[in-house]
């Protein structure tokens, strides 16, 4: 029984030497090491040998099985090492072959038109707050003096969600937040940029979804001159020291008295073109002395308190600064569009 499980041994490790594949390996594993392999009916046969020759006979088989197991790791190391070296060989990479280009991205040309109206105002003394998208009737319009009845509700097609809530028309609730929040014994100054939403036909100058800035200031002695300084100075920062300002009178329900404010035409200098459709002069922002009755609800005694307001379209100020025909380009993610505008 030696003699044989010896012979066994030595006929496994020559057919694990002349193995080429994992295949072959296996097969061996199988042949010897299996239910049915002969070592396995070795150990089966134990029963018919003598007493004193079982135990070294039992000790043997093992034996013989750990080195035929170990050697068939051995071999299979081998193999996949070499056919991992002959895969590197086939699939080398030429490391002097010029790399694909990164395409690095930036900001989009809407946040940056915010954040530098945001560093502008904030030079000037503001500081910028947010409120929620998903807004109450009473912010969005009762507390802007608008009333449920009021006609130019009509103005700003709203979705609504319930009743008493909507997307916010504008961002003047934060404003209407801050004063109540405020209760009537601080002064505010604040600017709060934001999406907004209307019911609008999206087309080359309208979408139901855009971005606003809008400004508060509201103290002892603010005069309707504080707001003509203010927005004088952020045009000429924003669009050049050689653009002019002028008020046209307006009506906003919150604002008393209101008003539009126009620029000076860049591109003819105020002589008339077919930008500015011959006037010399292109809207750009609304603004006005906030409404008593807006103060009063937020807490502020219109007798000792003043105040303006006014609010701007990033997409509409991009689009005169850049020449933009379009507003819809910034929204359909066109790369061609984005490039034009991209600052590392």
């Amino acid at each position: 029984m030696k003699e044989k499980l010896e012979s066994l041994k030595q006929e496994a490790l020559e057919q694990i030497d002349q193995a080429q594949t994992a295949d072959d390996l296996q097969s061996v594993r199988v042949s010897y090491l299996g239910k049915k392999g002969p070592i396995t009916e070795v150990l089966r046969g134990m029963g018919k040998l003598p007493a004193e020759e079982r135990p070294v006979v039992g000790e043997l088989a093992n034996k013989v099985r750990q080195v035929i197991a170990e050697a068939i790791d051995e071999k299979k190391a081998i193999i996949e090492e070499k056919a991992i070296n002959e895969q590197l060989e086939k699939e080398s990479i030429d490391v002097t072959l010029p790399a694909r280009p990164v395409h690095v991205g930036g900001p989009h040309l809407l946040t940056r038109m915010i954040s530098e109206i945001e560093d502008l105002f904030i030079g000037m003394g503001f500081e910028v707050r947010e409120g929620p998208e998903v807004e109450t009737d009473y912010y969005n319009f009762e507390a802007l003096n608008l009333p449920k009845d009021h006609p130019a509700r009509d103005m700003q097609d709203s979705f609504y969600i319930t009743e008493e809530l909507l997307m916010r028309t504008h961002t003047s609730p934060v404003q209407a937040r801050t004063m109540n929040a405020y209760k009537g014994n601080k002064p505010v100054k604040m600017i709060c940029p934001g999406k907004v939403y209307r019911r609008d036909t999206d087309d080359a100058t309208h979408s139901h979804q855009f971005m606003q800035v809008e400004g508060l200031y509201v103290d002892k002695n603010v005069r309707m001159s504080d707001l003509k300084g203010v927005l004088n100075q952020f045009a000429k920062q924003f669009f050049g020291e050689e653009r002019e300002i002028r008020l046209r009178p307006s009506f906003f329900p919150f604002t008393e008295p209101s008003v539009e404010m126009d620029i000076s035409c860049k591109v003819c200098q105020g002589e008339g073109c077919s930008v500015c459709k011959k006037t010399g002069w292109i809207e750009i922002l609304g603004g006005g002395m906030v409404h008593p009755r807006v103060l009063e609800m937020a807490g502020y005694d219109p007798e000792i308190y003043s105040g303006f307001a006014f609010g701007m379209g990033p997409e509409r100020i991009a689009m005169l600064k850049y020449g933009i025909d379009d507003i819809r380009h910034f929204y359909t993610n066109d790369r061609r569009f984005l490039k034009q505008y991209h600052q590392a």
